[in-house]
């Protein structure tokens, strides 16, 4: 890192961001509140506004959105005139998984080989603290030249819409000049990237019954339709040879026209096993970030261990989608659901129901506020240049902030570089990343002032 004063009291600074950071992460604020207490959201929740209250904020306030978690405001007003930027994170995570698979504990930070793993640590937890990072360099170094919002998402992860549909009740709340959100991340660790596309998803959970009830496998298999078997079926047809995506009346032959992503770089980020091919055709930058993508995130259905010797008279499947920009979400739900209906076997009855939906975004990079943050990354990068690309994930907030405020510039950036396996077990940041993209939001609010 350079010399720079912000720079310099963002390094000193960074101790007490471990330290936060761990406090942040022993909350379990998984927004699933049938497998996680909601004491433990609240608690997240309290913790990020005590925090915004200490910076000086005003108006903090915990929003209870409508699906019934909670959202964190404050405002931190800035000279008069100042333009206004909101800057965005998440403080619910994914849920851990396996627990014992990870390597520590996954609610305990801890320092490893460079790095500090825990869940959210990444994704979006730490970017909680870049904000805060950011914006207490400043007020070291000459004061915060801008009017800055935070919004602290608390059910990003679930797809529910809470904030969403809150923002639209109260369209005035998060209005900006320029949106930060610090939930993506650069394309490999030490390369500044700014996300300008991302991906919509629909979530689909479908049920296929096929008798009143289980049947001895001996007595009746071989002419009792199977449930699980169909769905099976069904869940196939969602796939091409190759493994490409396949929903009858979704079209997947986008093209990505950014940053190049080798397939040696996306194998050793994806960690594919030796021996394992790729799925899809095209480039890989055209499969990850210009394509829809399918994916079946959980099934019901008994467990291997203590399965009996049944026919299965009922089974289920929790089915994502991902769309990229210039696909609507809404119908390229209703070409899933209408696909997966079409597909099932034997006259078994199916359902469909569509349980979560976010639109794709795509981002303006003529504006000032892009050049505003390529100045800044360029001086917390030392040597590097600010690049683009997409991202496969979605971020429902974005398009509904878009269509709110068409005026206002969004940024998308973060501390999910590959290595941080964000959603996966052993999640972790860089804090050199955490230290360099703080500086650059720092940097970045100074030079959107004075542009």
């Amino acid at each position: 890192m350079s010399s720079n004063p912000v720079a310099e009291t963002v390094a000193s600074l960074l101790p007490r961001a471990q330290a936060e950071l761990a406090e942040l992460v022993a909350f379990r604020s998984v927004a699933d509140f049938d497998q996680f207490p909601k004491s433990e959201s609240e608690g997240a929740a309290a913790w990020v506004a005590d925090a915004l209250r200490a910076e000086g904020f005003q108006d903090v306030a915990l929003l209870d959105t409508p699906d019934g978690t909670q959202s964190v405001y404050g405002c931190l007003p800035g000279p008069e005139g100042a333009k206004t930027v909101l800057l965005y994170a998440h403080y619910d995570v994914q849920p851990p998984l396996d627990e014992t698979a990870w390597a520590t504990p996954p609610f305990e930070l801890t320092e490893r080989d460079g790095r500090w793993y825990g869940r959210g640590a990444a994704d979006c937890k730490g970017g909680v603290l870049m904000h805060l990072l950011a914006l207490r360099a400043l007020r070291a170094n000459g004061g915060v030249p801008v009017t800055v919002k935070v919004i602290a998402e608390g059910s990003e992860e679930q797809g529910t819409g809470g904030l969403e549909r809150y923002a639209e009740q109260h369209p005035g709340l998060l209005a900006a000049d320029a949106i930060v959100i610090g939930d993506t991340g650069n394309f490999r660790v030490g390369l500044p990237t700014v996300t300008t596309t991302l991906r919509g998803m629909t979530l689909v959970r479908v049920q296929v019954d096929t008798l009143a009830g289980n049947l001895h496998s001996g007595q009746f298999g071989g002419a009792a339709p199977d449930a699980l078997a169909a769905l099976i079926r069904v869940l196939d047809s969602l796939r091409a040879e190759d493994g490409s995506t396949t929903v009858d009346g979704l079209a997947a032959e986008g093209r990505w026209a950014g940053l190049a992503y080798a397939e040696e770089q996306f194998r050793a980020d994806a960690k594919v096993l030796d021996g394992v091919g790729l799925i899809g055709e095209g480039s890989v930058a055209d499969r990850v970030w210009a394509r829809p993508a399918v994916t079946v995130l959980g099934i019901d259905c008994p467990p291997v261990v203590g399965a009996t010797p049944s026919v299965q008279a009922s089974a289920r499947a929790l089915v994502s989608l991902r769309v990229p920009p210039g696909v609507d979400a809404t119908e390229a739900s209703k070409l899933l659901q209408a696909h997966l209906e079409a597909h099932t076997p034997w006259g078994a009855r199916v359902r469909t129901e569509q349980i979560g939906q976010g639109q794709p975004f795509r981002a303006d990079t003529s504006s000032p506020a892009y050049r505003a943050m390529a100045d800044a990354m360029a001086v917390a990068y030392p040597g590097e240049s600010m690049q683009y690309a997409g991202q496969g994930g979605s971020i429902p907030l974005c398009n509904t902030l878009a269509r709110l405020y068409p005026q206002a510039e969004i940024l998308l950036i973060g501390l999910s570089e590959p290595e941080a396996q964000i959603h996966a077990v052993n999640e972790s940041v860089s804090p050199e990343e955490l230290e360099r993209l703080s500086v650059a939001e720092a940097l970045f609010l100074r030079n959107y002032a004075a542009g």
